[in-house]
């Protein structure tokens, strides 16, 4: 198990990654929630220099999660954006708790130098999970802030969902009782 030191105390790597994919989980659901009601016009917003539509955004995330999952051999997807028809918010939000938990279960067991074959639209390629894992936290912020930067070009509040408000929404921030 690799090790980092932080100050004095020496800790095992694998715990943090499987906190950062807990936030992963925690901040797609938030947003999803926060998208739960919103008809089909607002589903189909959009805004300069994102991927595209709200609805768009989080069926390629969401399918996304899936395929890593499938590349780190831990199950096949289960939506696709092949099949071209958006299956609501509700439905992805089940897939985001599905995938999001495979991805918090697998991660302490996921060796950075395991190889995988995959095949991109441009051929077959020779992988290591480490770089499916960084990518599968790096996509989720990357289109979490598209459909943010949507919200918020159209007047849409969304609430916080840093990392620090996460650490508040579990308890891993708390104010420190002063006399």
């Amino acid at each position: 198990m690799p090790l980092q030191s932080t100050g004095n105390r020496i800790v095992p790597v694998e715990p943090l990654l499987v906190e950062a994919f807990r936030y992963n989980k925690w901040a797609n659901l938030h947003l999803l929630d926060v998208c739960k009601d919103f008809n089909d016009e607002q589903l189909e917003m959009t805004a300069p220099g994102t991927y595209g539509t709200i609805a768009s955004t989080f069926f390629h995330l969401l399918a996304a999660e899936q395929r890593y999952l499938k590349r780190l051999g831990a199950g096949e997807p289960q939506i696709s954006e092949r099949d071209g028809m958006f299956p609501g918010i509700a439905v992805l939000r089940d897939h985001a708790v599905r995938s999001g938990d495979r991805l918090i279960e697998i991660a302490p067991h996921t060796s950075p130098d395991e190889a995988h074959e995959a095949k991109f639209s441009d051929g077959l390629f020779t992988l290591h999970s480490g770089v499916v894992v960084i990518q599968a936290l790096h996509h989720g912020n990357d289109h979490r802030t598209h459909i943010c930067t949507i919200l918020g070009h159209n007047g849409v509040a969304y609430g916080d969902m840093d990392v620090w408000a996460y650490g508040e929404a579990t308890g891993a921030i708390v104010p420190v009782a002063t006399k």
